[in-house]
């Protein structure tokens, strides 16, 4: 499918211009669809489990298939902290190894699960950014023996930098350590192969990029990765057999599956199995040029008008996003909301991420709508 084709599907295009994939990405007529499906089922069929389970399942092996994994290597989990968490108390902290390596462009809701593990006697250390990038040389001077676990985002949630993630990761194994990659701010655009990537763990959500709703996460573990610690936070969906309803048991899945806890959400499974069923009609080497020659335009273009970058102005450098600095973003972002221009304020920075549904006319009419303003 290609990215006219790829819009069609999304309505908010017939009177809007969507530029905040970063935050939530735009309804397709595929999700209202499957969201009046899951109503369907629950007026007709009264609980059809059955059913909603398989779906769960569906959303699961869509991802799997997004990041080219096997579906056993993959959690359904409610979201990125809750996959952080279980990644921080699978990992076997010692007085040797008793630190976890992150940036502060870490988005702050896997960071903090990060500094709550200090109460396991976890040590954390900030790879700090400059002018809003991070190189791998800049993780290598911070990774040593004692490195337990390197948490590294595929894009930063705060100025779209893309991570040379292989780069570090190689040099975190080297040094014996695990690997979590965040990929929520790029899985959907940026191409992932966890086969390449050379991560141990890959966490994304549905709700961006991926075109679904909140509710639902996706927690990939390598195979290979040796058995740390059971999960502290479980559940019944965390057990071999889910449905043998045995409180006196409690065994684990010999899979990925080990990490999930209660029921998933099942609203939030259908929404992600249709965004992900869009996704994975497209090839994802041509959905990432495409966003890549949008984002270089608009750079560019918001370069002419005199706003100042905080994404990385060198494209290998450069996510899904551009972003410049306003000392008024909210100001900004309302002046924009008032013309059908939706975007992301964040401090003082806006966000603009883009996706294979936006074009040039996206392009232009946020560039125009930028030289008008006065704030």
């Amino acid at each position: 499918m290609g990215p006219d084709a790829f819009r069609q599907h999304f309505p908010i295009f017939q009177d809007s211009v969507h530029l905040c994939s970063c935050s939530e990405g735009a309804l397709s007529d595929r999700v209202m669809v499957a969201m009046s499906e899951f109503m369907t089922s629950w007026r007709i069929h009264g609980a059809p489990w059955d059913a909603w389970m398989q779906e769960v399942d569906r959303a699961r092996t869509q991802f799997a298939d997004l990041i080219h994994a096997q579906v056993e290597d993959v959690a359904v989990v409610s979201c990125a902290s809750e996959a952080a968490f279980q990644v921080a108390w699978a990992e076997n902290f010692t007085q040797d190894r008793p630190t976890i390596v992150t940036t502060d462009l870490e988005f702050p809701s896997v960071a903090h699960v990060w500094l709550a593990a200090r109460s396991r006697g976890v040590e954390v250390e900030f790879v700090p950014h400059h002018d809003g990038l991070v190189a791998a040389e800049q993780y290598a001077k911070v990774v040593t023996q004692r490195t337990a676990l390197v948490s590294v985002p595929l894009v930063s949630y705060a100025n779209g930098l893309r991570f040379p993630v292989t780069d570090i990761a190689r040099q975190a194994h080297q040094n014996g350590a695990h690997v979590v990659v965040d990929a929520y701010q790029g899985a959907g655009v940026v191409p992932i192969d966890v086969r390449e990537l050379e991560c141990d763990y890959l966490i994304a959500g549905a709700l961006k990029y991926l075109l679904g709703a909140p509710g639902i996460a996706f927690l990939w573990v390598r195979p290979s990765l040796e058995r740390g610690v059971d999960p502290a936070l479980t559940g019944w969906f965390a057990r071999t057999n889910p449905f043998a309803f045995t409180p006196k048991v409690l065994d684990y899945a010999d899979n990925a599956r080990r990490f999930q806890t209660g029921t998933p959400s099942i609203p939030a499974a259908y929404a992600a199995t249709a965004g992900l069923s869009l996704l994975n009609e497209t090839n994802s080497e041509d959905v990432f040029r495409h966003v890549e020659g949008l984002a270089a335009a608009l750079q560019d273009r918001v370069v002419n008008l005199g706003y100042r970058l905080y994404s990385p102005a060198n494209p290998e450098s450069r996510g899904p996003q551009v972003t410049v600095w306003s000392e008024r973003s909210e100001h900004l972002s309302t002046f924009l909301k008032e013309r059908r221009i939706f975007v992301s304020p964040r401090g003082q920075a806006i966000r603009m991420s883009l996706h294979f549904y936006n074009n040039e006319d996206d392009v232009k009419a946020v560039t125009q709508a930028l030289s008008e303003y006065r704030g």
